[in-house]
C-alpha cells in the first residue's frame, strides 16, 4: 500500500510531506503545550533552564525523525505502524514533561528510548545504502544520549541535571563526531517538515490566548488585548513564512547533496531550537499576561513576553547565517529592539507591552521586506 498523500522521489524518499506526517505533528502540539506550562507553573531563570533541557532533547530526536522520514517515505503498514510506535514513545514522553525533575522521570526516560529504538531500526531495515551507513555512525551515539536521558530518570537533583545535560551535549557534538554526509536530504521535503513544526509552535501561542481567557468576562478592553495577541502571532507566522521559509529550501538545495547535512543540521536543527523556545517563552508570556492586559505586568511575565520573541528572532539571525541568507543582522537588531519593550509591561500595562512589540516586531519586518523587494527578490508573500 502507498500512501497517495506522501510524494515520493525516485529513489525512495520522500519530496513532500505526508499526511501521516502531519498526524505525527499533533504530538508535538502537546509537547508545546506541555513545556508552556512548566515555564508558567514557575516562571524564571530555572523554568526556562528545565524548558531548554527537556525541549533540547525532545528537539534533537524528533529533528532525527523528520531525517528519517525524509529517507523512509510512510509508503507500508509496517513503516506506518512503527511511526507509530515512535508517536506513542513521543506522547509518553510529553505526558511526563509537567513532572520530569520531581518523579516522572522514568516515564520521560523510557519514552525518549522507545522513540531512539524506533528511529534506528526504521532507518536501519528501511533507507537506503548511504542512510544505513549514516545511521551505523550515529546510532551508536543516539543510543548514549537515550541512555543517559533513562538513566537521568533514576536520580533526582543536580545528578538529573548532570545525567540530562551530557544527553544534550552529546546531541549537539554529535555532526561534529561522526560523518553525516550519507545521509540524502531531499530539501523540499525536508524544509516543509520543518516549516510545518513552526506552524504548529506558533499555533500553540493562539492556543496560550484562550487558555488565559478561560472563564474571564467577554468585554471590550479584553477583545482589543485579543487582537493584539493575534496580531503578535500573525508577526512571527510572516517574520519566517514570508521570506526565509522559501529562501531556506532554495540555499539548501542548492548546496551539493554529500555537503548538505552541515547547513541542514545547523539551520533547521540548531537555528529553529532557539526559535522555537521563543515560541514556547511568548506563549507562556501571553497567556500569563492576556487576562490581565489591563494591569501591569509581573518582571518575569513581561520578560517571557518581550524575551521570547527576541529569542525567535535571535533563532532567524542564527537561521540566515547557517544558509548564508541575506541581512542576518536585520534579524539580530529585531531581537534587541523587542527586548527593549520589557520595561512597559512592568511600569504601565500588558496591553501596551502587547502593542509596543506588535509594532515593533512588524516593523522590524516590513522594513526588510522592503529592501528584499529593492533588491529584486521576491516570494510567494512578498
Amino acid at each position: 500500500m502507498t500512501n497517495e498523500n506522501a510524494t515520493p522521489s525516485a529513489d525512495g524518499g520522500q519530496l513532500r510531506a505526508s499526511t501521516l506526517e502531519l498526524f505525527f505533528d499533533l504530538v508535538f502540539v502537546f509537547t508545546i503545550t506541555q513545556l508552556t506550562h512548566v515555564f508558567t507553573h514557575h516562571p524564571g531563570w530555572s523554568a526556562l533552564g528545565q524548558v531548554a533541557l527537556l525541549f533540547g532533547v525532545i528537539w534533537w530526536m524528533y529533528s532525527g525523525f523528520v531525517f528519517l522520514t525524509n529517507e523512509v517515505a510512510p509508503s507500508s503498514s509496517a513503516r506506518r505502524t512503527w511511526l507509530l510506535i515512535g508517536m506513542f514513545g513521543f506522547f509518553v514522553v510529553s505526558l511526563a514533561i509537567p513532572d520530569a525533575f520531581h518523579g516522572t522521570g522514568v516515564a520521560f526516560g523510557v519514552g525518549y528510548f522507545v522513540i531512539t529504538a524506533v528511529h534506528t531500526g526504521l532507518f536501519y531495515s528501511n533507507g537506503g545504502e548511504s542512510a544505513v551507513l549514516a545511521i551505523k555512525r550515529i546510532a551508536p551515539l543516539n543510543t548514549l544520549a537515550a541512555g543517559l536521558v533513562l538513566a537521568g530518570g533514576f536520580v533526582h537533583g543536580w545528578h538529573q541535571y548532570a545525567f540530562w545535560g551530557a544527553a544534550l551535549a552529546v546531541q549537539v557534538l554529535t555532526p561534529y563526531l561522526v560523518d553525516t554526509g550519507d545521509f540524502r536530504i531531499r530539501a523540499s521535503h525536508f524544509c516543509e517538515r520543518h516549516g510545518l513544526v513552526v506552524i504548529v509552535a506558533i499555533g500553540e501561542s493562539i492556543v496560550a490566548i484562550g487558555v488565559g481567557l478561560a472563564g474571564e468576562k467577554i468585554t471590550v478592553p479584553l477583545i482589543a488585548t485579543v487582537a493584539l495577541g493575534l496580531c503578535l502571532a500573525y508577526v512571527l507566522w510572516w517574520a519566517y513564512f514570508g521570506i526565509d521559509d522559501e529562501r531556506g529550501e532554495h540555499a539548501l538545495a542548492a548546496v551539493p547533496e554529500r555537503e548538505r547535512s552541515r547547513p541542514a543540521v545547523l539551520g533547521y536543527g540548531y537555528s529553529l531550537y532557539v526559535l522555537l523556545i521563543g515560541i514556547i517563552v511568548t506563549a507562556a508570556g501571553i497567556q500569563m499576561s492576556i487576562a490581565h492586559g489591563n494591569e501591569p505586568a509581573s518582571v518575569a511575565t513581561a520578560a517571557a513576553l518581550s524575551g521570547g520573541v527576541a529569542l525567535y528572532f535571535l533563532g532567524q539571525f542564527f537561521f540566515r547565517r547557517a544558509l548564508r541568507l541575506p541581512r542576518a543582522w536585520s534579524r539580530l537588531i529585531a531581537a534587541a529592539a523587542v527586548a527593549a519593550t520589557t520595561p512597559i509591561g512592568v511600569v504601565w500595562v500588558s496591553w501596551a507591552q502587547l502593542a509596543a512589540l506588535v509594532a515593533v516586531g512588524y516593523a522590524a519586518v516590513i522594513i526588510d521586506d522592503l529592501i528584499t523587494l529593492r533588491s529584486g527578490q521576491h516570494s510567494s508573500y512578498v
